[in-house]
């Protein structure tokens, strides 16, 4: 503290030294040296009346506060508007005072000059003796870094080495596809060309690491970055994606290593952030599921928002627990009720309904391990079904303006019950949909798997290279789409503002993937290679697995909506006899009836793979 306020009393100092140079400066260059005496007078008036005025300005507009280690064209521009300040108050003083005192009428406007100079020079000269401190003692010692990409991003991160030196990190220059950008310098580094001649330049420059800083680069151009960067032995790093600076500012300390959801093929995310706060903005969220992998992030992404308050709700304490603490102590969100409770206790989510009146609800709380289903189907059933009846229906009676359940591709011709149990959760959604008042919306969001999410073959992969290997993938012509965390959870939020109600969202998932090349992207990440240090074994399919994803079945089909990445799928209407069907379903399932758990999505589904298997109990 008492550095800090050091600093600022030198700061000032500095700059009302200047700014009385620059008040006799201004008499100087008008009048010659000597002052003529008949001007002395006046002079000394004039000197004392504008360093008031200068004093006046610094204090309001903050001058003395600026950082000039980091000055920028923002504070320049407020160092700009101050002088024009004073130059037009020190010429209206100048007027009202002409009576009194002899003060050429141009005086002010060399004052207001010569200001701008010494103020804006001071300024920019710390910053270049601390920048070019920083390049020698980096000499040597720092490492090496050579940016992808001259863009915001990459300038930025490089102004963030220059102002942090203790973090080793000294920028050497860019390289950037842009024809534009070539043979240019920016923050004084140089554009040596465009990526192609990384190679090149690694060599002849002896970068030590490389820097992506492209956020919206494509999985195609990160994984060609790797592969020379690791034939020349050179650590590759990179700034996060776009959908993760929110903040419109990239640090040091959000530098990381590269995953594998950066070499997804997946176009940044586009919102209607407007839509999302019409329903989100000062009104009660509840979030089942809320310490999963989807759940939590949804929690994360509406915080922007400002909801009137947010209920977590799940069955897990653990991480209920965790995503809890994670609000309260990193983001200081204080508006939360955290609500252990199984979304099949009807009773219980009536009481937390009755409590706090959610107008907005998510619902992510499923089983949805495909293999465990299928050994406990009547658990599938119990709570992704009949879990999601009871909030809809709950929903219905307190009036909740919008419902938005998480599905999955799973349930489009399922060969799992995990599936089934999901495509009937579906059709619960979409008959309270026909229920619901004019204005609310009941919708589910169908998409495919998440990278990272528990459950999902990332962490079991990184698990398996832990130990050295192997990594064991079902078949080698096994796919799936994918997309991050994030990405999902902007996407359904998206999707509930959309508000068409009984809509079933598909969420566009972009190529899908090889589980093969999936694994072999982190062996190579993990700085092994394939089949040389770490073998991959293919161990057969699983039950209720499937080759590859399905979005739609062949009845539904879409249309488009508003935005890019969200279709809506035509709706093939619902059983007559839904509500006979679910009930047989319920006894099933209340039996632990493997068989009859089958037989009944059966008659819910049409061209279900899975209701006619006989491995049930």
């Amino acid at each position: 503290m008492k550095t800090s306020r050091n600093s600022l009393l030198i700061k000032f100092a500095i700059d009302l030294t200047l700014a009385a140079a620059a008040s006799w400066g201004a008499f100087a260059l008008r009048l010659g040296l000597p002052i003529p005496k008949l001007y002395q007078r006046s002079e000394l008036f004039y000197i004392l009346l504008s360093l008031a005025i200068k004093v006046a300005l610094i204090l309001g507009f903050g001058l003395f506060r600026q950082s000039w280690r980091s000055i920028g064209v923002r504070d320049l521009t407020r160092l700009g508007k101050a002088v024009a300040a004073f130059t037009l108050l020190s010429s209206t003083a100048a007027f009202l005072f002409s009576p009194y005192y002899r003060i050429p009428r141009s005086i002010p406007l060399i004052d207001g000059m010569l200001l701008l100079i010494v103020w804006g020079a001071a300024r920019l000269l710390v910053r270049l003796f601390l920048e070019g401190n920083v390049r020698r003692k980096g000499r040597g010692q720092n490492k090496r870094v050579l940016v992808i990409g001259a863009g915001d991003a990459g300038t930025m991160i490089v102004r963030e080495m220059l102002r942090h030196p203790e973090s080793c990190l000294t920028p050497i220059g860019f390289l950037d596809d842009d024809p534009a950008k070539q043979n240019t310098t920016f923050v004084g580094y140089p554009v040596f060309g465009p990526v192609k001649r990384l190679a090149a330049v690694a060599r002849g420059q002896s970068v030590d690491e490389i820097l992506i800083a492209i956020p919206s680069v494509m999985g195609d151009a990160i994984r060609s970055i790797l592969e020379t960067a690791q034939k020349a032995e050179i650590p590759a790093r990179i700034i996060p994606g776009i959908w993760e600076v929110l903040s419109g500012k990239v640090s040091i300390s959000q530098i990381r290593d590269v995953e594998v959801e950066d070499l997804l093929n997946r176009d940044p995310v586009r919102l209607d952030l407007d839509e999302i706060a019409g329903y989100i903005t000062g009104h009660v969220v509840l979030v089942t599921g809320a310490g999963g992998s989807i759940g939590s992030e949804i929690v994360r992404q509406i915080l922007p928002f400002e909801p009137l308050h947010i209920i977590l709700l799940g069955r897990g304490e653990n991480s209920l627990f965790q995503i809890e603490q994670e609000l309260r102590n990193i983001h200081h969100v204080r508006n939360i009720t955290t609500v252990v409770a199984d979304v099949r206790n009807r009773e219980r989510l009536r009481r937390v309904f009755e409590t706090h009146s959610p107008r907005v609800v998510f619902h992510a709380a499923a089983h949805k391990h495909v293999p465990l289903m299928e050994e406990n189907p009547e658990e599938a059933i119990l709570n992704n079904v009949f879990g999601t009846q009871n909030l809809a229906e709950l929903a219905l009676e307190h009036a909740v303006e919008v419902f938005v359940n998480i599905s999955t591709d799973k349930a489009v011709n399922p060969t799992s019950v995990m599936g089934a149990s999901k495509r009937v959760a579906e059709m619960i959604v979409r008959s309270a949909a026909e229920k619901a008042l004019p204005g609310r919306a009941f919708v589910s969001v169908r998409f495919g798997n998440v990278l990272g999410s528990r459950g999902s073959v990332i962490p079991t992969f990184k698990e398996q290279i832990r130990r050295g290997g192997p990594v064991t993938v079902t078949h080698p012509e096994m796919t799936r789409y994918f997309m991050t965390i994030p990405e999902a959870a902007q996407l359904v939020l998206q999707a509930g503002g959309m508000k068409r109600n009984g809509s079933v969202f598909v969420l566009d998932m972009g190529q899908p993937v090889k589980i093969i090349d999936l694994a072999s992207d982190l062996i190579r990440l993990s700085g092994f290679e394939p089949g040389t240090d770490i073998d991959i074994v293919f161990s057969g399919i699983r039950p209720g697995e499937k080759l590859f994803e399905e979005l739609l079945t062949a009845e539904e089909g879409t249309e488009a909506s508003r935005f890019k990445k969200i279709f809506v799928a035509r709706n093939n209407g619902l059983p007559a006899e839904l509500p006979e069907l679910l009930e047989e379903l319920r006894q099933a399932a209340e039996e632990e009836n493997g068989r009859a758990i089958r037989e009944k999505l059966g008659k819910l589904i049409p061209h279900c793979q899975v209701c006619s298997e006989e491995n049930g109990k």
